[in-house]
């Protein structure tokens, strides 16, 4: 059995893994750890889809009672209607960070290994892009498609337009958006322009939460019955009615799109379920590998259902 080590002086703790891998209990525990240690500890997300107010139970964001347990930030603060993306986080989370005495301990816990590499690595500093630029072009996407606009961006910035699917169309806008403002590719920022990392990773404890991948599948069937019976339907019927371009993050978080096809009539329900269950298998697979891939030995693996 695998045991997580006790609790040093580290500045932050820092808890990745996969959909439904027990992140958040894992970082509950370590909070009650602190606190004993006499640590004041706050949870931090860093989970690109529990950022969003109307994705509750969607988007498994801690229940009312656990974050009654331990204070808890960056949750469920940002309007579904915007494009929430890892920039707008880092500046988020300084501003977490920057509140928070020395005897705190943040927990920074999340399924986004993004995030947490731009925490630890620097990102790419990109310009700032005027909210009627972003309007135009999302008002293209819905009028003329995303393989329109992936020609467009070809036409202009080809190695990148190269890089990305034609229906890819957040990376596309994404694309478009740093052109239209900078003149530029989208790649010469990323290259170029690296900001400091917000943390030192080597003084925070750094954790990738990777259980049994054949375990961990049973789990995510099971926790998306769980949101069926807490009113996940009714969560995303609500987000409907707020008739919201699709391309949006918040339209594409997984059972966000299956139950609009359902509540559309475009599928049974039960349907619907399973083609939620199988994506968010492969969004779990996708996790761990690119968690495998981009997080060094630094990091410890834990099968966090067998603490």
């Amino acid at each position: 059995m695998l045991i997580v080590r006790a609790l040093g002086e580290e500045r932050a703790v820092l808890i990745a893994g996969p959909t439904a891998s027990g992140k958040s209990s894992l970082a509950l525990s370590l909070a009650r750890e602190a606190v004993q240690a006499g640590r004041e500890p706050v949870i931090l997300n860093a989970d690109s889809m529990q950022v969003y107010r109307e994705l509750h139970i969607i988007s498994a964001r801690p229940s009312s009672e656990d974050e009654a347990l331990m204070p808890h930030m960056l949750y469920g603060f940002v309007s579904a209607g915007e494009a929430y993306n890892t920039g707008r986080w880092l500046d988020d989370m300084a501003a977490a960070l920057n509140t928070l005495s020395n005897n705190v301990l943040p927990i920074i816990v999340g399924g986004t290994g993004l995030y947490f590499k731009a925490l630890t690595e620097g990102f790419a500093v990109m310009p700032t892009v005027p909210d009627e630029v972003r309007a135009e072009l999302r008002a293209q996407l819905e009028t003329h498609g995303a393989e329109e606009l992936h020609a467009s961006l070809a036409r202009l910035d080809p190695q990148t337009a190269a890089s990305l699917k034609p229906l890819d169309s957040q990376r596309i806008l994404r694309a478009l958006e740093i052109y239209t403002v900078a003149g530029r590719s989208i790649r010469d920022f990323q290259a170029d322009a690296q900001s400091n990392p917000m943390l030192d990773a080597s003084t925070c404890r750094k954790i990738i939460a990777l259980p049994d991948r054949a375990a961990l599948y049973q789990r995510i069937e099971e926790r998306f019955d769980g949101m069926v019976e807490a009113g996940g339907l009714d969560e995303v019927a609500a987000l409907q009615a707020l008739n919201l371009d699709r391309s949006l993050p918040a339209m594409k978080a997984i059972g966000v799109p299956q139950f609009i096809d359902h509540l559309s009539g475009e599928r049974s329900i039960e349907d619907a379920i399973d083609n939620a269950k199988q994506e968010s298998r492969r969004y779990a697979k996708r996790q761990m590998t690119w968690m495998r891939n981009q997080m060094d030995d630094s990091w410890e693996r834990i099968n966090t259902f067998n603490i």
